[in-house]
């Protein structure tokens, strides 16, 4: 029997943004997943620095009102604390453990691929999930297709790409944006939006993005 297809979203979503929805929904019908989870960072390993930043329930509560309305997206809190660091193999086993008919896709972009011989015990993470990649415009194809080749052959990864529009976006472009009064329309969902003015996020203390 089949394992049922689950999609993971992870990050800080600081703010979430249509860029994120975007792969999760490209996701959700590229790989027939049934369901996409979105999943908020506590406390990330590689994130340690957050002043002036959204806190926790911020966050989730910006992801909540991103994503309702779509019935395939799901927020999930699996990684929301603050009492410690949230590794991705942790977070995966624990999923496992729950939820043994349920195979997991882990979307990640270009960037966190590079970067994914450094993460803890990446060869468990491949084990327990197939990562799905999505790029950027900055990213070449060539760099990005050698760094797939080289991850199958190391911890026997897999890796597919996602088809998706290059929507070079950040939350860390945004965060600028908003702290120099830029207009941040068809950027971020209109909740998204109202939700920063009416908790007058990212105001202050962002001039290293601007």
């Amino acid at each position: 029997m089949e394992k049922k297809r689950v999609g993971i979203m992870g990050g800080t979503f600081d703010p979430i943004h249509v860029g994120h929805l975007i792969l999760g929904e490209s996701a959700y019908g590229q790989f027939h997943l049934e369901q996409v989870l979105f999943m908020p960072s506590g406390n990330p390993p590689h994130k340690t620095h957050r002043s002036h930043r959204a806190s926790l329930e911020q966050r989730i509560e910006m992801v909540r009102l991103a994503i309702r309305g779509n019935d395939h997206f799901s927020l999930s809190l699996a990684e929301a604390h603050d009492d410690g660091y949230t590794y991705t193999r942790e977070t995966l086993e624990r999923l496992h453990a729950e939820h043994p008919d349920i195979a997991y896709y882990f979307i990640m972009g270009a960037d966190s691929l590079f970067s994914f011989e450094s993460w803890k015990e990446p060869e468990r993470i491949a084990r327990l999930a197939t990562l799905v990649v999505a790029t950027r415009d900055h990213v070449e194809e060539q760099r990005l297709d050698h760094a797939i080749c080289r991850l199958q052959k190391l911890f026997g990864a897999n890796i597919q790409k996602l088809s998706t529009p290059n929507m070079d976006i950040s939350s860390q472009m945004l965060r600028g944006w908003i702290a120099q009064g830029r207009s941040t329309r068809y950027y971020l969902p209109a909740d998204v939006i109202r939700y920063i003015r009416q908790e007058n996020l990212y105001m202050q203390g962002e001039d290293e993005y601007v």
